[in-house]
């Protein structure tokens, strides 16, 4: 099927029903179908063809929606860009995917620009405002766009490429993610049947909708005939207020955003009384973390767990019924974990040699998964897709072990395990046990160089200025909790974490100063 199918049957059943809310702005489902398939008409009318790219550089907005559905009607790839990004990493993608036309907030324009002027004349793609002014605005253009006599064709389906979303290579250059068509409605599928999305729910897009963490939902929450209420970008404040005024009853919030909202001024549980589940995902969740989100959100909390690659998800934190009936201490230890796989896609966790590891909560092996929404690989990238697909599964770099009850529990990405004099530590147990101090809003533990061991361990955090806390504080408060080798050598206490595009710590931006020039240093 074409995902612009699921537009398409939303609003064949739900026409004057809520489709989207955005600012001032509300759409009913037959308004939504009109508006993405008037966007879908301009990408025709300026020459994007089946096979053809629409890139994209904006916060949340309506216009996001809409332009996901136009490309996929038209069977071109859309290209959602980090509005974090230099103009020379814009300049590099728009080259890579060949897109043809770049929609752009007004509020990116001058970073767009320049990004275009580092192109030749003949691979710049068409530029076009998202709003404003400009007759040919984006929105201006949607707002003549005639309503369809009848449902209009669509352009390609199933393996097509429906979207390239570009994440960073091993190499530090982009690669394009490929999700298909098919890739993108199993995962759809997938998860309104688990989580039991319906047309009674409300999802909030307060985390990016260039990433996958939250731009999953665009096709879930529409085919479900849900609606959809859309937030520029996070703002804790706006978030509470928003849930509140809307009678928001679902959303997906990174750890970092949900350690935002647990500790904001504006925190009140009174105007989250409309939500039914919160979930998160993109990094693990201190327990001391969930047990002060579950205080706050009068909900069931869900830990989720995948990458670009599946579309997101692999794995939920959605209890059995045998984990239903333990103690309530011991079902929130549950939550927290990365969860068990979802209906639908095979995941593993394996040693070096391919083979299972035993479901013992101890043994560490890497996270392998394989199914319909696993991406088919990286665009024009061959090499790379080779390295990640070894004997017909995917190598997702997450390190892992598994409960008696199937669930996961991530440890470490393959890259970010610190071997200090030959004993392996793993980042996540000692920001663990960081978060469990009273005074710590966020840690962020990584290897430094290390004359005599090789590498040590390295922690940046974030306390609050309220309570006393030092780094050698929490260092001995780390000592009381791990083996000696895995506490930090060191503690910086800075006012914020480097952030990713998505919001999640960037620990590649925390290592780096070390790690330049590092035979130097260590001598």
């Amino acid at each position: 099927m074409n995902l612009f199918t699921i537009l398409d049957q939303a609003r064949a059943n739900y026409p004057d029903k809520k489709a989207v809310v955005c600012g001032a702005r509300s759409l009913t489902y037959a308004e939504f179908f009109r508006r993405a398939r008037g966007a879908a008409d301009l990408f025709e009318e300026e020459g994007v063809r089946a096979g053809g790219a629409v890139a994209m550089l904006h916060r949340n907005c309506h216009l996001v929606l809409e332009a996901y559905f136009a490309a996929a009607a038209v069977g071109a790839c859309f290209v959602p860009l980090n509005v974090r990004l230099s103009p020379e990493e814009i300049a590099l993608i728009v080259t890579d995917s060949r897109a043809s036309v770049l929609i752009v907030e007004p509020l990116f324009a001058k970073t767009a620009r320049a990004a275009l002027d580092l192109l030749p004349g003949e691979a710049r793609p068409r530029l076009f405002a998202s709003y404003g002014t400009s007759p040919d605005s984006l929105d201006t253009r949607i707002g003549k766009s005639p309503a369809p006599p009848h449902t209009p064709a669509v352009s390609g389906g199933g393996s097509d490429p429906a979207q390239l979303y570009y994440t960073s290579g091993t190499t530090g250059r982009s690669k394009g993610v490929i999700l298909t068509h098919a890739n993108v409605a199993s995962h759809a599928a997938a998860t309104i049947e688990s989580l039991k999305i319906d047309e009674s729910d409300v999802w909030l897009h307060a985390a990016p909708l260039f990433h996958l963490a939250d731009a999953w939902a665009t096709w879930a929450i529409t085919w479900a005939g849900g609606c959809h209420v859309v937030l520029p970008s996070f703002d804790g404040s706006e978030v509470f207020d928003t849930i509140a005024a809307e009678g928001v009853t679902i959303t997906n919030l990174i750890p970092t955003m949900l350690n935002r909202l647990v500790h904001h001024e504006a925190a009140d549980s009174r105007k989250l009384r409309t939500m039914r589940r919160i979930l998160s995902g993109g990094a693990p969740m201190a327990l001391d973390l969930l047990k002060k989100i579950e205080k706050l959100f009068p909900c069931e909390y869900v830990q989720t767990y995948g990458l670009t690659e599946t579309s997101p998800f692999l794995t939920l934190s959605l209890p059995t019924e045998s984990v239903r009936s333990l103690p309530a201490a011991e079902q929130q230890r549950y939550r927290a974990m990365t969860g068990r796989p979802m209906k639908g896609v095979e995941v593993k966790v394996v040693d070096r040699e391919g083979r299972a590891v035993p479901r013992d909560g101890r043994t560490v092996g890497e996270i392998v998964a394989r199914g319909p929404w696993v991406t088919p690989g990286y665009f024009k990238r061959p090499e790379e897709t080779a390295r990640a697909f070894r004997g017909g599964w995917f190598h997702t770099g997450d390190l892992a072990h598994v409960e008696a009850e199937g669930y996961l529990t991530i440890v470490d990405r393959i890259k970010d395990v610190i071997n200090t004099g030959g004993e392996l530590v793993y980042s996540t147990e000692v920001e663990n046990a960081l978060y469990a101090h009273g005074a710590v809003r966020e840690a962020a533990v990584f290897a430094i160089p290390d004359a005599e061991w090789g590498e040590s361990v390295m922690a940046a955090v974030v306390v609050d200025r309220q309570r006393a806390a030092c780094g050698d504080d929490l260092i001995a408060f780390c000592r009381r909790r791990l083996a000696s080798y895995k506490v930090p050598s060191r503690i910086d206490l800075v006012d914020s974490l480097p952030r990713t595009g998505s919001g999640k710590i960037d620990k590649k931006a925390l290592r780096e100063p070390w790690w330049r020039g590092r035979e130097k240093r260590i001598q």
